[in-house]
């Protein structure tokens, strides 16, 4: 189940990808780590018994919004803004700014209705398909669907950052754009999906 949260191509995805070439593995890393405390904070909520909070429809629609608009935002920056900047060496981030790239990953993940839609079903599964009734038992599975998560989005932000050798301020211009219109495409169509739960 790891494996197939993994390789879905959604923002996280390409905020990894573009943040680890621009900025260098360590600030890859760090929206690695805001991915997976967001992942932490749906399953916690979901496994305490907050699902139908979650699951209300009025509460998805209004998610859907706020994440689309953020989404959107995150994409205009990047076509507007990010793809005219010249390229630099890339550097390791500043302690005193470090956090923002935490917060990027955290802000990006926990703004998709889909990722507590991910993580009712994977409850729903462990606790119907596979019995798991013990808190140990869940804590376990969640402890390996997230470790393989991290251990992957580690491995993109990795291979990524040797990539960065082979960077050139046009690809890098690409890369911004590519970067920008697909936010802005999953800020569209998470407009779209908001009516859809009503």
């Amino acid at each position: 189940m790891g494996l197939v949260l993994a390789v879905l191509v959604g923002p996280v995805f390409f905020t990894i990808l573009q943040t680890s070439v621009e900025r260098g593995l360590w600030s890859g890393v760090l929206v690695s780590l805001g991915v997976s405390v967001s992942d932490i904070v749906y399953i916690s909520i979901c496994y305490f018994g907050l699902v139908q909070f979650i699951h209300d429809p009025t509460f998805k629609m209004y998610l859907a919004y706020a994440g689309g608009v953020i989404l959107v935002l995150f994409g205009l920056y990047h076509l507007m803004i990010k793809s005219r900047k010249p390229l630099h060496p890339p550097m390791a981030p500043n302690e005193k700014k470090s956090y923002r790239y935490f917060v990027k990953g955290f802000i990006i993940n926990s703004l998709s209705p889909m990722v507590p839609v991910f993580w009712i079903g994977a409850i729903s599964i462990a606790s119907l398909d596979f019995g798991y009734v013990h808190r140990y038992e869940f804590l376990f599975f969640f402890s390996m669907v997230l470790a393989t998560v991290l251990a992957t989005d580690l491995l993109k932000a990795y291979l990524a950052d040797k990539l960065r050798r082979l960077v050139t301020q046009r690809l890098m211009t690409i890369l911004n754009v590519t970067v920008g219109v697909f936010l802005v495409v999953f800020g569209i169509r998470l407009w779209f999906m908001a009516k859809t739960f009503l």
